[in-house]
């Protein structure tokens, strides 16, 4: 929802730029706090170039692409599909375990937020359908990456996995929307967009990509992906108790909020003792 306040005055690419860019120069700092980076040998490099492309400028692009021509209410209600295609790309690639408790955990979180959002405030034809289909592209990306992602994570770390994604995803993403940004005067932003710029770089992409990325080197793709249904629940719930806008929570939030946590615990709970029995036969998989 706040990306389109930025692209009110930011070009789509340009925004991509500033994320990318951004989270590059962000996690390097980080980096460089921790300590000397790791070099990957050259079939790791291959796979974080894969996954930069997935995870982040195909990711990236797609999504504030597909924002600009839709809107936040169908990019909130298109989000749903991530965990969904987490699951289905992890499943045929033998990267996850598919179960009747986690499709349905899936599928009840998924139907919290459908309800949450309101399918009938959407509007998925028309005009917009471009967007749309920009956007389910973008949560099929991100899914993919979520699910084929995990193994690099576990040998190397989060944050020197993501500082080399990054890196090489700036690379693709900062010349090309650099030279759209380039075209626009900052001068014109105005606090309101560079306020949602820094929360955009350090929250929504450095915090949110990094907790990830920790959560994968633990846990299951799948189950990291249903955390993402936390997110819209926040933004309808906490954000008008926060900032005193929007509708004020009512029977529509309690009932989604119960279906959400519902199903997230479904597909959690079951897999904390598969989890420690793969911790304590490698141990060294959390040393980083």
């Amino acid at each position: 929802m706040l990306g389109k306040i930025a692209l009110r005055a930011v070009p789509s690419t340009g925004l991509v730029a500033i994320r990318v860019g951004g989270a590059a120069v962000s996690f390097l700092l980080l980096m460089g706090l921790r300590g000397r980076l790791v070099t990957p040998g050259r079939r790791d490099l291959a796979r974080l170039v894969l996954y930069s492309l997935l995870g982040v400028v195909f990711n990236q692009f797609l999504y504030v692409k597909g924002l600009s021509l839709s809107t936040a209410v169908n990019a909130a209600l298109l989000n749903a599909t991530i965990p969904v295609f987490t699951l289905l790309v992890g499943t045929l690639l033998g990267r996850d375990r598919l179960s009747l408790r986690v499709a349905l955990g899936t599928l009840v979180a998924a139907s919290g937020v459908v309800y949450l959002i309101d399918p009938l405030r959407a509007d998925l034809g028309g005009d917009t359908m471009r967007g749309n289909l920009l956007l389910v592209a973008n949560t099929f990306c991100y899914g993919a990456y979520l699910a084929v992602s995990q193994d690099v994570f576990r040998r190397y770390g989060a944050l020197t996995a993501m500082t080399w994604l990054f890196a090489i995803g700036a690379i693709a993403a900062v010349p090309f929307g650099g030279y759209h940004l380039a075209q626009t005067d900052p001068s014109n932003f105005g606090l309101v967009v560079w306020l949602v710029l820094v929360h955009t770089v350090l929250a929504q992409t450095v915090g949110a990509y990094y907790l990830n990325a920790w959560a994968l080197e633990r846990v299951p793709p799948s189950t990291v992906a249903v955390y993402i249904y936390l997110q819209p629940l926040f933004a309808f719930v906490v954000a008008p108790l926060l900032l005193g806008a929007g509708e004020l929570p009512g029977l529509r939030h309690a009932v989604a909020t119960l279906l959400i946590f519902a199903g997230v615990a479904a597909v959690t709970l079951g897999r904390r003792g598969k989890f420690e029995e793969e911790v304590s036969e490698h141990p060294d998989a959390l040393a980083h």
